[in-house]
């Protein structure tokens, strides 16, 4: 009888410990140390590349941030590229966001009114992604361009469609301040 209790006591232990109860280990998010936004002139010229690179991660050592001058009443076509630099070989995350396209969007807002940044790229869902853009400058001045990178953002919210960041919701996998200016 003992044994028979063991058996059947064992069983019921091998069984409840082999159940899908495990928990799922979730996506980790990709370490991106350089964001890089070039901006070609439609008409021709010089590329405009603005970068920010943290290769030591937050803290440590402050990250480098290149701005970029634009020319007034020009404009440009942008893409951007997202790298982890601390992998061997570095990796490029961009093909990743654009595949995972429904699940982000990158946002862009400017302390200057006289420039304006529209996407120029959709996930499969026709909602934005943002790796590649028209940025349209207008008169000359001096202030800030913030791109904002959002993972699962509500892209059915007011407004998100069109790249007010408000009511989009999700996590900030990065943003960066640069500081521009329209000669």
């Amino acid at each position: 009888m003992k044994k028979s209790l063991f058996i059947l006591t064992s069983a019921l232990l091998l069984i409840t410990s082999c159940s899908k109860d495990d928990p799922e280990v979730p996506n980790e998010e990709e370490v991106i140390t350089t964001l890089r936004y070039v901006l070609t002139p439609n008409l021709g010229g010089m590329p405009v590349s603005m970068t920010f690179q943290d290769l030591d991660g937050d803290g440590g050592n402050a990250p480098i941030i290149t701005g970029g001058e634009l020319a007034a009443n020009t404009t440009y076509n942008g893409t951007l590229t997202i790298l982890n630099e601390t992998a061997t070989p570095v990796e490029d995350i961009t093909e990743e966001i654009e595949e995972e396209g429904i699940e982000h969007q990158f946002f862009f807002s400017s302390s200057l009114a006289t420039l304006s940044v529209n996407y120029n790229d959709v996930d499969m869902n026709n909602k934005p992604i943002g790796l590649t853009t028209v940025v349209q400058t207008g008169a000359s001045g001096a202030g800030d361009l913030t791109i904002t990178l959002r993972h699962e953002p509500n892209k059915n919210a007011a407004g998100v469609i069109s790249g007010d960041i408000t009511n989009a919701g999700g996590e900030t996998d990065i943003e960066v301040t640069f500081p521009i200016s329209v000669q």
